[in-house]
């Protein structure tokens, strides 16, 4: 074996439950992964595993999401969401019947979406991530966690308790929903600062990933570059994105996902069709929103797009998977003649790429596996698997480093979205004083005050408000949720400080903001507190 390929899945939307609304526009953000990615992904592994054609896939599911699909509430708004679907797309293909251009495409969406509802009511009995226990189980995919709300955790390093609690709180997740606790860890961004690594294996994680240049520019610099990991000086191995692969998917003008072929994610019926004939399936005040139903191919720079064909976008797929894999072959043949071992190409990408920004991207996957088995000249590993077999690497200290623009901490903290730390700063040190001095609470409803203190903190800390402050994409919705966190826990506060809880406020925020429901405030406490003296 000259080389090994590790695929890595980032998968991760920021945590959003508004119960208070019969719809919200976010809310679709988890049904849309769910419907393009998540279940495409897991019905393409299950076609592999049926047809014994062997994989692996690491795959970071964050978090925020585990909880939101694991979510009551939100299962069931998914469902109406599909139910929505299957009534439009049954609609389109009475309404097409004598186009001979768009019937198929239609007919292939009602079709699609029937498939789906039943896969998710059928082998995932309602929740995706038992999809990924059966795989995790069968031992094709590596489970790894992530923050516990996806925090840029170098920006909170004025309180390492802050960091802490972040990883913590995460594996802790992991745990509960999966059944063991993770080895490896996606740092959300990519974010990594000096010291973080020994926070990460006082929790027990054994690697993580970083962009090239946080391998490159270590001290000192990597032998073999980003084609094996390295250790930490705290002896956690860190892993480097191959920039070749990722610009073959990444690349807007390189990449495959700009195929003309490939369907056009920009034309959707939702904006294309009759306003009252499409206004029950977008948002109830009118706004035209993505329905998913979109009837185009890229075609190319024009707005005359061309009727998208499912089965020539699927040959398409199947010629890139080809390509990649040659790719790859080619790239390993040429480093191995000067490693002591064989190079690993590590290939990180969102996981919303594969279906939602890339229709095809699961096709792809499937067949770039199937040619993997069948050739035998590259093999698909995880990191784990990695480094059982080669357990010996170079130590380097990486360079703090960032997958954002730039590649550091930019994106994150500027003009923009810069007012948002000193509330996160402030809010993380009083919640360790507040551990400190209640650490021996008794009280049933302090203590359950005290817990959704930590939640509203943390949520408060998703690196996506920063994020999307910055790209101007939902940058009102963002900055309303931050002051809403902000808000949220000063209110708490002050009633807890002025004994005058306002029990309605907390059972609201109890429900809507419900992640981490097994949450105990006591993880943010510095040091165990004193027990109370005896009168």
């Amino acid at each position: 074996m000259k080389g090994y390929w590790l695929p890595v899945l980032h998968s991760h939307l920021p945590f959003v439950k508004h119960p208070e609304y019969d719809y919200f526009l976010e809310e679709h953000w988890l049904f849309e992964a769910v419907s393009e990615s998540y279940i495409p992904l897991l019905m393409k592994m299950k076609a592999l595993a049926d047809e014994e054609i062997d994989f692996r896939l690491t795959i970071s599911i964050t978090p925020p999401l585990l909880e939101m699909l694991s979510d009551g509430y939100l299962t069931e708004e998914y469902l109406k969401h599909l139910d929505k679907l299957i009534e439009l797309s049954g609609r389109e293909v009475e309404r097409l019947s004598g186009d001979a251009d768009f019937l198929p495409v239609a007919t292939f969406y009602s079709e699609r979406f029937r498939e789906i509802r039943a896969f998710f009511e059928g082998f995932l009995d309602c929740n995706v991530l038992n999809g990924y226990r059966h795989f995790q189980k069968a031992g094709k995919i590596e489970l790894i966690t992530c923050g516990a709300t996806h925090c840029f955790l170098p920006l909170l390093g004025v309180n390492p308790k802050a960091v802490e609690v972040q990883i913590r709180v995460a594996v802790d997740s992991h745990c509960k929903h999966f059944g063991e606790p993770p080895r490896g860890i996606w740092l959300p961004e990519c974010a990594y600062s000096e010291g973080l690594d020994r926070v990460l294996k006082e929790h027990g994680l054994n690697f993580f990933f970083l962009d090239s240049h946080g391998l490159t520019e270590g001290s000192p610099a990597p032998v073999y570059s980003v084609y094996a990991p390295v250790y930490t000086v705290n002896g956690v191995a860190a892993f480097g994105r191959d920039p070749r692969s990722s610009k073959q998917v990444w690349d807007s003008n390189e990449g495959y996902p700009g195929d003309f072929s490939y369907r056009d994610f920009y034309r959707d019926a939702g904006f294309d069709l009759d306003f009252e004939y499409i206004r029950p399936y977008i948002s109830p005040d009118g706004v035209r929103t993505f329905t998913g139903i979109k009837y185009h191919r890229i075609t190319g720079r024009t707005e005359s797009k061309e009727p998208y064909d499912p089965a020539a976008a699927r040959e398409k797929a199947i010629e890139h998977a080809l390509h990649f894999h040659s790719e790859r072959v080619k790239h390993v043949d040429a480093l191995s003649n000067f490693m002591d071992r064989p190079p690993v190409v590590v290939s990180p990408y969102d996981a919303e790429l594969f279906g939602h920004w890339w229709f095809e991207g699961p096709d792809f996957l499937y067949h770039l596996f199937r040619e993997i088995h069948e050739r035998g000249d590259l093999k698909a590993v995880t990191p784990t698997e990695y480094l059982r077999l080669h357990p010996k690497n170079q130590v380097i200290s990486p360079s703090p480093s960032s997958w954002g623009y730039e590649g550091y901490y930019d994106v994150w903290l500027n003009s923009d979205n810069d007012w948002i730390y000193r509330h996160l700063h402030y809010m993380a040190d009083t919640m360790e004083d507040l551990a400190n001095r209640h650490y021996h609470e008794t009280d049933h409803l302090r203590i359950r005050l005290l817990n959704q203190l930590a939640r509203e903190l943390l949520l408060a800390q998703s690196s996506d408000w920063a994020f999307l402050m910055t790209t101007k994409t939902a940058a009102e919705y963002s900055a309303k949720r931050t002051k809403e966190h902000i808000h949220n826990f000063n209110s708490l506060l002050d009633g807890l400080l002025n004994d005058r809880i306002d029990t309605r406020l907390l059972e609201w925020l109890e429900y809507k903001n419900s992640i981490f429901d097994d949450l105990d405030f006591r993880v943010y406490a510095s040091r165990q507190a004193p027990p109370p003296r005896r009168p």
